[in-house]
Parts: C-alpha cells; structure tokens; sequence
C-alpha cells in the first residue's frame, strides 16, 4: 500500500498546511484533532462533548483509511487545564477501555483559546 493524505475538511488543515491523517502500509496517523465540528467549525463549551467530537472526527478518518478505533495502537492526549483529564479520560475509556491503547496526557496550552482538548491518535490496521 503507497502513502495516502485524508482530509475532514476543517478550515485548520489549510490553514496550517496539514491533512487529517495519513496512511502507510499498515499504519494510519491521525494530527491533533480538536472538539471542533469539521464540517461548521463550532465548538462545545464542553470538555466531555469536544472529546467526543474529536473522537468523531478522528473515527471518520480511520475509516477512511480503512481503520477503525479498534486499531488504536496509542492515544496523545492534550488538555489546557488539569482539571479536564478526568472528564476527558472518562469518555476515552468508553471508545478504548477494551482496545487499551498507550496514552499520554499532556497539560498544555492550545492553539484556540475555546479548545480545551486535542488528541492525536495512531492505529496499526491488522494484516
């Protein structure tokens, strides 16, 4: 299998130059994704909603890619306050807590004020 690019479509993929995820060979790489809706741009105020939408978001990609959450191999986490890891590590035990993937969870600041988590995941889709 040669190197794809897949898009979702967010106005942060031209901006910055970049693509959603990339897929070569077995292995599929997805960028830091936000709670950010893809398709019109809004946001929860909601920690727990933007985990979700950012797992959407990224859901989609892997299936583009012809993977799926189920082929998490490692989770990058980035949260603006400490206080959102709980909440955030609650709804990724709902999408992984079978799978168990490696995580590590970063307390950063973020590119856009209103984001208050980003993840990044990598996948290695089976043979």
């Amino acid at each position: 299998m040669t190197r794809k690019t897949y898009f979702s479509g967010s106005k942060f993929e031209d901006m910055a130059g970049y693509c959603r995820a990339i897929s070569d060979g077995r292995w599929v790489i997805v960028s830091g994704t936000s709670g950010h809706n893809a398709k019109t741009g809004e946001i929860s105020d909601d920690v727990q909603e933007q985990t979700r939408e950012s797992l959407r978001t990224i859901e989609a990609a892997l299936k583009e890619a012809e993977s799926g959450l189920e082929d998490v191999v490692r989770v990058r986490v980035f949260v603006a306050e400490r206080d959102y890891v709980m909440p955030v590590s609650a709804v990724l035990k709902e999408h992984f807590d079978k799978i168990r993937p490696t995580n590590t969870t970063i307390v950063s600041v973020l590119a856009d004020a209103s984001m208050k988590v980003e993840l990044e995941v990598t996948a290695l889709r089976p043979e």
